[in-house]
């Protein structure tokens, strides 16, 4: 008996070339033997088919972000934490993707969203050679993965605009491997790059834009964990190391360079977050319970040396005062930007000094309703000069600069003392056990230990 609807379609090939045939096979050796193959292997593990006709966007992103180990911070189903397309609905309600699909720049702003590091080029802002580079690039790693987003018809396939991921290079015959997730349609196919930049030419009608690519790396700075977990507990060992401020000079001093991208990041997730306009009720329930997650950690003993120590460093030739002092708000502006020069250089406590010549301050509104301050200095580090702005909390009551105290404030942004208290509350009590003062060693574990703390904090 017929049955109604459709059974897959018909590769066209050429000018695809069908991944499971001989000459796919073949293809796929020589990438291989290559060195062109790399990202393949986490891809593939991660493989996944759309769940909705409209959805490929997110099951690329899904299929992607899984494949780096991007650990997604929620729960998808039971204990388990993991990306999943009903999860990504930050920068697009999901009811609206499923009706017309999601466009590139939403795609790009979902991956931000979701903790990735992302490179996104329309064709008009990139070029064939450049996009080469980056298949390539990606092809021979597997820390990074493209996700291309392309008209079918380029190709002679059905349907129009697509999103799929690229799983791999074949240098020779200059192909890429499209991992489709339409897999109900069309198998994983071989193409030729020229042609697919071709596709991905092809102006998008619903934003009257070029399509393009994105690479997408996972930032879950392992540099930064690996320092905090391997480094800073044979820093502390040192016999100069007597009290709470010196243990976090120990540790703020040699934070690796890519730290102040960490720093940065979450930052510009939390400035994404908190200017969401058409954030789901799901997505602001997050965001509400992060909040609540920052204000329990400033309320932490451990948040207040944090605060003193950062307060207590000479970071500007004006000798400007520390944060508490809320009556001289030009000083506290210029000790702001200097310490957010430092804080983004990864320079704590070293020798370097920063001055910043002007400041100054703006108030501003987020989307028309939320003030924030904006602080905006020019700092001076030796010969070199650097334009920093930093957004800071605005409330009804008394400033309260960088978090420099707890504070129901919304929009928190590049704070860094709650950040930094956060990552020192998560480190194993080991890290601390080398610190040769025992009374020391007791109030570092009274400060760092888990026991205390609100649930909801020691869940986090």
């Amino acid at each position: 008996m017929a049955m109604a609807g459709l059974y897959k379609r018909v590769l066209p090939s050429p000018p695809a070339v069908d991944f499971a045939s001989s000459d796919g096979k073949q293809l796929f050796i020589e990438a291989i033997q290559n060195g062109t193959m790399e990202g393949f292997y986490k891809l593939i593990s991660y493989f996944q088919t759309q769940s909705e006709p409209a959805y490929c966007g997110l099951a690329s992103l899904s299929m992607v972000l899984n494949a780096l180990a991007i650990d997604p911070g929620r729960k998808w189903k039971g204990p388990w934490r993991w990306f999943d397309e009903s999860m990504l609905d930050c920068c697009e309600p999901l009811e609206k993707v499923k009706e017309k699909g999601i466009s590139f720049g939403k795609l790009v702003c979902l991956a931000h969203c979701a903790g990735a590091k992302v490179q996104a080029f329309r064709t008009n802002q990139s070029s064939l050679d450049d996009f080469r580079k980056f298949v390539v690039r990606c092809s021979t790693s597997d820390d990074c993965h493209i996700i291309s987003s392309y008209h079918r018809a380029t190709f002679k396939q059905t349907g129009t605009g697509h999103f799929s991921p690229i799983g791999g290079y074949h240098a020779g015959r200059d192909m890429a491997l499209i991992l489709d997730v339409a897999r109900f349609k069309y198998p994983p196919h071989w193409v030729p790059l020229r042609l697919l930049w071709e596709a991905m030419e092809s102006v998008d009608e619903a934003t009257r834009q070029c399509r393009g690519y994105m690479s997408c790396k996972h930032e879950s700075w392992v540099k930064v964990a690996k320092y905090l977990m391997d480094d800073v507990p044979n820093l502390v060992k040192t016999d100069d190391v007597k009290d709470v401020h010196k243990v976090l000079s120990v540790v703020f001093s040699s934070l690796p360079s890519h730290f102040g991208e960490f720093i940065k990041w979450i930052a510009e997730v939390r400035r994404r977050e908190d200017g969401g306009q058409n954030l789901s009720l799901e997505e602001n329930g997050r965001l509400s319970l992060k909040e609540e997650v920052l204000k329990q950690v400033q309320e932490t003993g451990l948040f207040k040396h944090v605060v003193a120590f950062l307060s207590s460093l000479t970071l500007c030739c004006r000798n400007a005062p520390t944060l508490s002092d809320e009556n001289n708000l030009p000083d506290i502006a210029a000790t702001v930007c200097c310490q957010g020069a430092e804080l983004l250089s990864g320079a704590f406590g070293s020798s370097e000094r920063y001055c910043c010549q002007e400041t100054c301050i703006r108030r501003l509104r987020a989307n028309g309703d939320k003030p924030i301050t904006l602080v905006s200095g020019t700092v001076v580090n030796g010969s070199s000069e650097q334009g920093v702005d930093v957004l800071v909390p605005s409330c009804p009551n008394k400033l309260n600069c960088c978090g420099s105290g707890p504070s129901n404030c919304n929009g928190i942004y590049p704070a860094g003392n709650d950040v930094l208290t956060a990552l020192l509350l998560a480190l194993p009590p080991e890290t601390w056990r080398g610190i040769k003062d025992e009374k020391l060693l007791n109030e570092m574990y009274s400060l760092v230990s888990t026991e205390n703390l609100p649930i909801l904090l020691q869940e986090e």
